[in-house]
């Protein structure tokens, strides 16, 4: 039987993590959005924090552990809970994607580019904790590490990457550019993918940690941006950049018949992580509206039908069974990943649905809002702003359909562009 409940071991997290949105988050949101590129300082703090939360068994934040790749001919349930998973009579675990995927819910009701800084924990520790080895895990410990996918010309299309990486004795040589890398210039080490050869693709991309120190990688700028202005997003050139073949995450070898699935096994991992970052600024959206909208006496009746009741309650009745859904999506995504089963398809349908769902709810809040959603005496404009990168980053909407159409009818990347 599925159980939809929140787990009771992670429930403490979860009231920290509300906590922290609610009383250090909030507070200093419009401070960091108006005071773009500065460090958010009172993160530091909180830094230590999560390190004792770390200490004591519990985690919060992007490092979430790999999800073991394995077939399973059972349908995996599409929630959580405890005890057994009586359809396929296997116990039910969760773990680490599932901890991080409610607790970044819970801080990202706060604010998703101060989530994004909280230190240590980048989407690049996402990505080490999907593929690296155990040696490599102990050896890069709690160091903060961001990912480098984007290029100038290879956004969403992650198999044309043009940077390169060539064997040089003991060394990896990476020459390439890098843009849109979260936490690039406060990170210490940086995720990057790069291919060893062009001509066969994406067969080829393997992912390189590199340290932020090497002089082999320059950072050449901070981007500015329309939202989650807290977090900087940087852009890099390696020239001659020299990395050691120990920093190579996954297989070394080229592996023409499955070469690229290491690598996406990262976006398995952090695509329901983002996810959720929509579905806690999503649910921060609608708690604010709702409140606005009752000083105005217009309180949804869900009891009642919707053709009774006014335009704006409608509406919030209608968003609040979107967010529901990609909610319980998100779930779905971080539950398989625990339980060791393939989830790529998951994670797409989750990431799809929370960042579509987020810049709709976003946008139709502030219009509900009126004068108070469109100035900045609400942080409903902000949020606004801030939503729309989640439908873009680790693969924009329409990259997460196609993935998920391809998986739905059996066909290859060659066969369905």
């Amino acid at each position: 039987m599925i159980d939809l409940e929140v787990p009771k071991k992670f429930r403490p997290l979860l009231t920290q993590a509300a906590s922290l949105a609610d009383d250090m988050f909030r507070p200093i949101s419009r401070k960091y959005d108006l005071a773009e590129h500065e460090y958010p300082t009172e993160l530091d703090l909180l830094s230590a924090v999560l390190d004792g939360m770390s200490d004591s068994g519990a985690t919060q934040g992007a490092g979430a552990s790999g999800s073991a790749q394995v077939k399973d001919p059972g349908t995996a349930p599409a929630g959580v809970g405890s005890g057994r998973n009586d359809r396929l009579g296997k116990p039910n675990k969760n773990g680490a994607n599932l901890s991080s995927v409610l607790s970044i819910m819970q801080t990202c009701r706060g604010d998703v580019g101060l989530t994004l800084s909280i230190p240590r924990q980048g989407l690049g520790n996402a990505a080490i904790a999907a593929v690296a080895s155990d040696e490599q895990k102990e050896r890069y410990g709690n160091r903060w590490a961001a990912m480098a996918i984007t290029e100038p010309e290879a956004g969403s299309d992650s198999g044309a990457i043009r940077t390169t990486a060539v064997k040089d004795g003991d060394d990896y040589i990476l020459n390439g550019e890098k843009i849109y890398v979260t936490a690039g210039s406060r990170a210490d080490l940086v995720v990057v993918w790069a291919t060893l050869d062009r001509s066969l693709g994406k067969q080829a991309i393997k992912s390189f940690v590199v340290e932020t120190s090497n002089p082999g990688m320059q950072l050449v700028r901070l981007e500015h941006k329309l939202g989650i202005r807290a977090s900087d997003t940087a852009a890099f050139l390696l020239q001659d950049c020299r990395v050691p073949a120990r920093d190579l995450l996954g297989d070394p070898e080229i592996r023409t018949e499955a070469g690229f699935g290491g690598v996406m096994q990262t976006f398995d991992n952090t695509r329901p992580l983002v996810a959720a970052m929509a579905c806690g600024l999503t649910r921060a959206c609608l708690d604010l509206t709702t409140e606005l909208l009752a000083k105005e006496g217009v309180v949804p009746d869900v009891d009642a039908p919707l053709t009774t009741q006014p335009y704006a309650a409608t509406r919030l009745i209608q968003m609040e069974a979107d967010y529901e859904a990609a909610y319980l999506l998100a779930l779905r995504a971080a539950w398989m990943a625990d339980n060791g089963k393939p989830n790529s398809m998951q994670a797409s349908m989750a990431k799809a649905k929370a960042g579509r769902t987020c810049v709709n709810v976003s946008l139709a809040c502030v219009e509900l809002a009126g004068a108070s959603g469109y100035a900045e005496t609400e942080l409903l404009e902000k949020w606004a702003r801030d939503s729309k990168i989640l439908d873009i980053f680790e693969g924009t909407q329409q990259i997460q359909l196609l993935i998920v159409a391809r998986r739905l009818l059996g066909l290859s990347s060659s066969q369905l562009k």
